[in-house]
């Protein structure tokens, strides 16, 4: 990170606010956003976050849900524990590893939300595919994993993929959208698919 980066880090209103209300992360605020708009959390869901470290999401998820709520991180790395979340860490792309999380849930969710992002490599064609690999993954258990009319929540490129992957996701659910908070990044790439409505 260079020294310009972390300057205007510092002075981004969103990185700001959510220093503000102690949230782990900027991410945080784009949940946030989202579910004021779309209203995808509410009191006593079970929401199994993917890619939760540092644990933005999962903050804003264990607000939402409340105390009768039931918010499971996931991550590959370490998390700190968050009052209210329960942390599993491994890589959710193994099977093994996805079983353990399904025991875990016992019942089937309400929401999944993905914020999953591989380490960019600078090689776009590379990094965008990655990309899609982990969307795709996060679909495959929000399929398996919600309750019917269950929502997801997922972050991708607006990409040459975008289109094939909404394409997919409309197989599992009645109502999908792309949103893009007002926190994201000016000129990032970076999308939300919205799926409403798990079929089946």
């Amino acid at each position: 990170m260079t020294k310009a980066w972390v300057k205007s880090r510092k002075h981004d209103r969103y990185y700001r606010a959510a220093k503000r209300q102690a949230y782990r992360s900027r991410a945080a605020i784009k949940l946030s956003q989202i579910d004021r708009a779309y209203g995808i959390l509410h009191p006593r869901d079970t929401v199994v976050d993917l890619g939760a470290a540092p644990g933005g999401w999962s903050q804003v998820a264990a607000e939402r849900v409340g105390p009768k709520g039931r918010v499971i991180a996931v991550d590959l790395a370490p998390m700190q524990p968050l009052e209210g979340v329960t942390i599993l860490r491994g890589d959710f792309t193994l099977g093994a590893f996805q079983a353990r999380l399904f025991e875990l849930l016992g019942r089937p969710a309400d929401v999944v939300l993905s914020d999953m992002a591989p380490r960019l490599s600078g090689n776009k064609p590379y990094d965008e595919a990655r990309v899609f690999d982990l969307a795709d993954a996060a679909l495959s258990f929000a399929a398996r994993a919600l309750r019917p009319g269950g929502d997801f929540l997922v972050k991708v490129f607006q990409a040459e993929a975008y289109d094939g992957f909404l394409d997919r996701v409309a197989q599992h659910f009645e109502a999908l959208k792309g949103v893009k908070p007002k926190a994201s990044t000016a000129g990032s790439a970076e999308i939300y698919v919205l799926a409403r409505g798990r079929t089946g």
